[in-house]
């Protein structure tokens, strides 16, 4: 057997890397800095001491110096990004503070005044108030279509003009979806794609064409609560612009949420198909109860894109959604009325969450808005976590039970 520090074994573990699948790379990949250590390493330090003049100059002036100061680069959090490339197949990643410094960096690091931008209705509400809100305070025009309508984002676009294309699928908080390959076929701008919901494990925009991917890395991730983060991925050249922008905008990724996000990377596989199992069921459970008006699950097939989430979906993921016949009274005894799954605002955890999104996530939109976006007052959505799914659909049906109690 060839030593594992000889070119042969290096030109052999390179092999059978290509080989690996998803949950494996999502165990292996980001460890350049880690050595002998099986746990992320962990460069708390925000600062690192210059050895000569010339050496901080080039530091000072390179994109992502790793031992020079932490807003720029720091080695647990070039690891941790390094291990989203992979996955997402991309050649480069940035980490952020939070998903929403991810999409500002985006959106303001690669459009300027007079510029155009194209997003879809259905998008997690910060996205939109940022979009609708602080765009044009910089002078970039938005123009907001039906993401679900075959052609809108294309037809939207304004040859010359339009910079930046913003999708998000599945969308939050009705798991709406966007094609991904037409996504990727728009020519002229660049195209994002918000996949927090999907994870790298569920699909990977790049594959199918589309510039950069992001992810709010808090979330399912990360997957255990302990860790603010937001990743883009995408090639050099994009990596570059939105870098230089980051350094400035200074939402840079902490060392200790990039390690507790390596941390979750390796265990994200079970814990995506545990989620997922339970969300089938809960789902198919839900479309069976009269309180329900409606039920949003990829995985179902009365999901109005289900065909579309079979062809570019891997995993349908652990987010049900659903309507209640009873408006916000219902809404309220419901997501009041849990004993198990617990109120609470974000997803991708081991514990079960259950959201009303019109009091919470979407409370800032206008009625008109939420109701375009296909959000009532009724509406509910669910994160299903590692609890056995009995418990879980026990939970939620006992739930229900107390809106007509």
């Amino acid at each position: 057997m060839p030593d594992d520090h000889d070119e042969s074994g290096e030109h052999a573990d390179h092999d059978a890397a290509r080989a690996w699948l998803p949950p494996t790379r999502a165990i292996r990949a980001g460890r350049h800095e880690d050595d002998t250590s099986l746990a992320p390493v962990l460069w708390p330090t925000t600062t690192f001491v210059t050895p000569t003049v010339d050496e901080g100059r080039e530091m000072a002036t390179m994109i992502g110096a790793e031992r020079f100061y932490s807003r720029f680069g720091n080695p647990t959090v070039r690891a941790f990004e390094d291990a989203i490339a992979e996955l997402e197949g991309g050649e480069s990643a940035r980490a952020f503070a939070s998903g929403m410094g991810a999409v500002t960096a985006v959106v303001l690091g690669l459009c300027s005044a007079g510029d155009h931008i194209v997003a879809q209705r259905q998008i997690y509400a910060g996205t939109q108030l940022l979009l609708q809100m602080a765009c044009p305070r910089f002078g970039i025009d938005v123009t907001f279509v039906d993401g679900t309508e075959p052609g809108a984002f294309a037809a939207a676009v304004q040859p010359g003009k339009t910079v930046l294309v913003v999708a998000e699928t599945p969308a939050n908080p009705k798991l709406d979806l966007v094609d991904l390959d037409e996504i990727g076929a728009i020519r002229g701008p660049m195209t994002v794609v918000d996949s927090t919901f999907a994870t790298p494990l569920g699909q990977r925009p790049l594959d199918h064409g589309v510039d950069l991917v992001l992810h709010s890395a808090t979330k399912a991730i990360a997957g255990h609560n302990d860790a603010s983060l937001g990743v883009v991925a995408g090639s050099e050249e994009l990596l570059a612009w939105i870098w230089g922008f980051a350094v400035i905008q200074g939402a840079n990724a902490a060392p200790f949420d990039a390690m507790n996000g390596l941390r979750g990377l390796r265990t994200l596989a079970v814990r995506l198909r545990q989620q997922a199992e339970t969300a089938h069921r809960l789902a198919e459970a839900l479309e069976a109860h009269p309180a329900v008006e409606s039920v949003r699950y990829p995985g179902l097939e009365s999901h109005p894109q289900h065909d579309l989430a079979k062809r570019q979906m891997d995993n349908y993921g652990g987010l049900v959604a659903f309507d209640l016949a009873g408006g916000l009274d219902a809404g309220r005894t419901f997501v009041e009325s849990v004993e198990l799954c617990q109120l609470a605002t974000s997803l991708g955890g081991p514990e079960t969450l259950v959201t009303h999104p019109a009091s919470t996530t979407h409370v800032n939109l206008t009625p008109d808005e939420r109701e375009r976006s296909g959000i009532g007052l009724g509406s509910v959505r669910v994160s299903c976590g590692l609890e056995h799914p009995d418990d879980v659909v026990d939970d939620v049906l006992q739930a229900l039970a107390a809106i007509d109690g």
